[in-house]
């Protein structure tokens, strides 16, 4: 664990989006850096576009992968790390899959013989043109993968957990093989923390990989149900935070809020730094945080088409990279000294099968008897049930209070679990 909780932006490029790896402009890059790193931040989160790097399975473009180097370059030189998504995949509304794995190639994603091979062979060499680099944190095997291996997505590419446990383990040994000893990962959307079919389950997020990643978006229910200003919208990061360690192995494991935002119009510009502070706040206040890395860097221009709506507004800084309210409250954020967190003592009892997995979704027992004890001033963490009675689990987290989603909500506001 670092001395200091990290701050970081996911970066995206304020000139021609994601799409600018085709016309790659080291100028621009630069500049949009720079304007990153006047924030004070000290890491980014980058995406090459999968089909572009590797249009066919045997052909990885040594050009796009020159410059990602000269990307990963350029951060070195303002002080900014990075870490790399591999497996792009799925961004802002569009999936970005090489043709050799659709259509009249359809194969699937997880599971294929030949697929898993070139995506491995893709990862182990992005990873190992930069191992060299002091500023590479590491992969992130793609960006909300799991969205490919169930419903609602369109067309999934279904596997079960046993196969997604395979698919991460030989995705990350490539990773490693490629460059050793660096931070090495994968990330999903919250299914995996409140879909009861995902076949990558909360273990699965909690056991693998060097650390545990989280992604954070009140538009799921959230903000629907309770509004922007409320306590589970203000602490929905924090509860993923502390939702992710119930299921990890080793109590010190930490866990990265790798992107969370302020999506329009659930929650309105005017109130994206309001939104921000607390969100910031209330996610700082969960020991074993490595990170927080704001979604996004810069918004998405209005020349570009089809987008949602929200996509095109959620940039700390405008299209013409001048920062906005809520880029000057992540900023302060960084830079101010803070004690690290007490720990969370009292735990509420989550369930260990991942087929129940959705009473931790917005409207579950889980979630809403977690902010009933937040709204109380009660700082919940969350144990497994199969660990509730496990004394010396309890003791290495820290933890001398164990109460379940009955006693909470079947208890008055205010008044005591017990």
């Amino acid at each position: 664990m670092p001395a200091a909780v990290r701050f970081g932006v996911n970066y995206t490029p304020s000139e021609g989006w994601f799409h600018h790896w085709l016309d790659f402009d080291l100028d621009s890059v630069r500049a949009d850096l720079d304007s990153i790193a006047a924030l004070g931040l000290d890491h980014i989160r980058v995406f090459p576009l999968w089909p572009y790097f590797q249009p066919n399975r045997t052909l990885i473009r040594p050009r796009a992968v020159e410059d990602l180097v000269r990307l990963v370059d350029a951060a070195a030189e303002r002080g900014l790390d990075v870490n790399v998504d591999g497996l792009q995949g799925h961004l802002s509304s569009f999936d970005f899959l090489p043709a050799w794995t659709r259509t009249w190639h359809r194969r699937n994603l997880f599971t294929d013989p030949d697929v898993l091979d070139g995506q491995a062979a893709y990862l182990r060499t992005l990873a190992g043109a930069l191992a060299d680099r002091p500023n590479f944190l590491g992969m992130t095997l793609g960006n909300e993968v799991n969205q490919f291996s169930a419903g609602p997505h369109p067309d999934p590419d279904r596997a079960t957990p046993d196969e997604i446990d395979a698919w991460l383990e030989r995705m990350l040994a490539a990773c490693e093989e490629g460059a050793p000893g660096r931070l090495h990962l994968h990330a999903e959307y919250d299914a995996t923390w409140y879909q009861d079919d995902q076949p990558f389950t909360p273990a699965q997020a909690a056991r693998r990989g060097a650390l545990t990643a989280v992604h954070s978006w009140v538009f799921n229910g959230t903000a629907q149900r309770h509004g922007r200003t409320s306590v589970p919208a203000e602490h929905h990061a924090a509860y993923l935070i502390e939702l992710g360690k119930a299921w990890a192995d080793d109590p010190r494991r930490p866990v990265w809020l790798q992107e969370v935002g302020a999506p329009a119009p659930l929650v309105p510009p005017e109130h994206a730094a309001a939104f921000t502070a607390a969100t910031v706040t209330n996610a700082l206040d969960c020991p074993g945080l490595w990170g927080i890395t704001w979604w996004c860097s810069h918004d998405v221009s209005r020349s570009l088409a089809d987008f949602p709506e929200l996509e095109y507004g959620l940039g700390l800084l405008t299209n013409d990279r001048r920062p906005k309210d809520l880029a000057h409250a992540l900023a302060r954020a960084a830079r101010e000294p803070r004690p690290a967190p007490a720990p969370r003592t009292t735990a509420l009892v989550v369930p260990a099968d991942p087929s129940t997995r959705s009473v931790c979704a917005p409207g579950g027992p889980v979630f809403d008897a977690f902010f009933r004890l937040t709204a109380d001033g009660v700082r919940p963490a969350t144990v497994l049930d199969t660990r509730a009675d496990d004394k010396d689990h309890l003791a290495d987290r820290g933890i001398t209070e164990v109460v379940t989603p009955d006693q909470v909500l079947h208890t008055p506001p205010g008044g005591t679990s017990s």
